[in-house]
C-alpha cells in the first residue's frame, strides 16, 4: 500500500452558518462529541505519523467547519511535516483565522474553500482568501450553483486573482438549463462536469482500491457514498480489501466522488491537485482533451 488518499471524516457535525441547502446548519455539537472528535483525530494523525513507508494524501471533509476547531489546525500542521505526507488538505468556510498556517509545511497544505453568500460579507471572505495567498498556501474557492448566488459569484471572480481557481458546485437536485450552464460555466469552465449526475454503476474506479474513506472509529470503506465497509484502518483488515473494484451506484453526483471514476478524464484535468480541487496549469482554457462540458449519455 505504498501510495493511498484518505478522505477523512470524524464525528464532528458542528457549523457556524446557517446556510438553507445545509443540514448541518448551526448545528451545536455536545462537548462529549467534540471529545470523541478530537480523539478519534490525535489517533488518525498517530496512525499517519506511523506509515513511513507510504506516500499519502489527506483530505478531511468534515460535516461541520473543522478549522474553527484547534485540533484541526493542529493536525494540518502535524501532518504538512511528514515527509511520507504528499498534501493535506480540508474543506473549510474560510471563516477563521489564517495566520497558523504559518506553522504548517505550506508547501504540502492546501484549503477547499466554499463562500456562501449571505453568511459572510464579501470583503471579510476576500480578506482571508488575500491572506492565504500571502502565506502562499495553496486554495481553492467556491460556490454553489444557486441563482440566488450569481451576482456574487461573478463579483468574486472578478475580485480573486486569475491564479486562483473558483469552482461551482451544481446545487443538489437542480436541472439547469444549457442557458443557465452557460452563465455558471463563465465563472467556471469545469461547471459542466458537475451539471449532471455521473452514470456510475460498474464503472471502474480508484476508490477502494487507491482511494479511501475513513470514519472516527477507523472503519474504512471505499468511499464516503458506499455504505459497506472494507475492514478497518487501525487494525490493518483494510489492506486485504484494496483492489480495482466497479461503483456499485448507479450515478456519483458530488466531486469528491466522480473525480475518481476512471471512466472520466479529471485525474488529468485536477493532476497535481486532486485533493484541493485546482486543475493542473491553472489559469488558462480548458484544454481541448478536458472539455468545460459534460454531457450525458444519450440513451440506447
Amino acid at each position: 500500500m505504498p501510495e493511498l488518499t484518505i478522505l477523512y471524516r470524524g464525528p464532528l457535525a458542528s457549523c457556524d452558518y446557517d446556510c438553507p441547502y445545509c443540514p448541518f446548519a448551526k448545528r451545536r455539537d455536545t462537548p462529549d462529541t467534540l471529545r470523541a472528535d478530537r480523539q478519534a483525530l490525535e489517533r488518525f494523525v498517530s496512525w499517519v505519523a506511523g506509515r513511513t513507508g507510504d506516500r499519502l494524501s489527506v483530505l478531511f471533509t468534515p460535516w461541520g467547519e473543522g478549522l474553527v476547531r484547534s485540533w484541526y489546525r493542529r493536525a494540518i500542521v502535524e501532518l504538512s511535516r511528514l515527509p511520507q505526507v504528499r498534501r493535506v488538505a480540508i474543506q473549510t468556510n474560510l471563516g477563521g483565522r489564517t495566520g497558523w498556517l504559518r506553522e504548517a509545511d505550506r508547501a504540502r497544505t492546501a484549503l477547499w474553500c466554499t463562500y456562501h453568500p449571505g453568511q459572510t460579507d464579501h470583503a471579510r471572505f476576500l480578506r482571508r482568501c488575500r491572506e492565504l495567498d500571502a502565506l502562499g498556501v495553496r486554495h481553492s474557492v467556491g460556490v454553489v450553483g444557486l441563482p440566488e448566488h450569481l451576482v456574487a459569484a461573478r463579483r468574486l471572480r472578478g475580485d480573486l486573482p486569475p491564479e486562483v481557481y473558483l469552482w461551482v458546485n451544481a446545487a443538489e437536485g437542480r436541472e439547469y438549463s444549457d442557458a443557465e450552464a452557460a452563465l455558471w460555466s463563465a465563472i467556471d469552465p469545469y461547471f459542466g462536469w458537475s451539471r449532471f449526475p455521473h452514470p456510475s454503476a460498474g464503472a471502474p474506479c480508484r476508490t477502494g482500491e487507491t482511494v479511501i474513506s475513513v470514519s472516527g472509529d477507523g472503519t474504512v470503506r471505499r468511499c464516503h457514498f458506499v455504505d459497506t465497509p472494507l475492514g478497518n484502518l487501525y487494525d490493518g483488515s483494510f489492506a486485504a480489501a484494496l483492489r480495482p473494484r466497479g461503483c456499485p451506484r448507479a450515478q456519483c453526483d458530488c466531486h469528491i466522488g466522480y473525480v475518481h471514476l476512471r471512466t472520466l478524464p479529471l485525474y488529468g484535468l485536477f493532476a497535481g491537485g486532486v485533493p484541493e480541487r485546482i486543475p493542473a496549469g491553472w489559469p488558462g482554457p480548458p484544454p481541448e482533451e478536458f472539455p468545460g462540458q459534460f454531457r450525458m449519455p444519450t440513451p440506447a
